[in-house]
């Protein structure tokens, strides 16, 4: 379970006070740790869905690939830093029905779930592939996630 373990720690704990959690409110008194950890949790969520939606790791990168983003792709999986993405290009490439899906289910709009998935994609896939490679058991690892987190979300 560890490579489970830092996909699931690495992206929920990794961002603390980072801008994913000011675009979703914050908890009342409460320090901007907790409300990230809570606006990154269904973003998460979601995240793990539209790669389970995609084909996994292969799918999402290939389809970045076909639209020209393969630069960017690859540096999630690589162990250098991190390239950000457009959230218009997540649009664009992932469709704009899978990010309203997100949207709605979280309360938000398409755009806020654009900006959140631009987010937190990147690190998934970062954590995803922490030796430069995509394992083989990815699509294991992001059903075991999707299980996880939904368990303690209460779904």
């Amino acid at each position: 379970m560890g490579l489970l373990d830092a996909i699931l720690g690495g992206v929920l704990g990794g961002n603390a006070g980072g801008p994913v959690g000011g675009q979703f409110g914050t908890t009342p008194g409460g320090t901007p740790g907790a409300s990230n950890m809570q606006a990154q949790s269904p973003l998460l969520l979601m995240a793990l869905q539209l790669l389970q939606q995609n084909g996994g790791l292969q799918g999402i990168l290939a389809k970045l690939q076909q639209a020209g983003y393969g630069q960017q792709a690859q540096s999630w999986i690589g162990t250098g830093p991190n390239l950000p993405i457009d959230p218009r290009i997540l649009q664009q490439v992932l469709g704009q029905g899978q990010l309203g899906q997100i949207a709605q289910q979280l309360g938000i709009t398409r755009e806020q779930a654009s900006d959140g998935v631009a987010q937190v994609l990147p690190q998934v896939v970062d954590q995803m592939t922490p030796a430069g490679q995509i394992p083989e058991n990815q699509s294991d690892l992001v059903n075991e996630a999707l299980a996880i987190l939904q368990r303690g979300r209460g779904g």
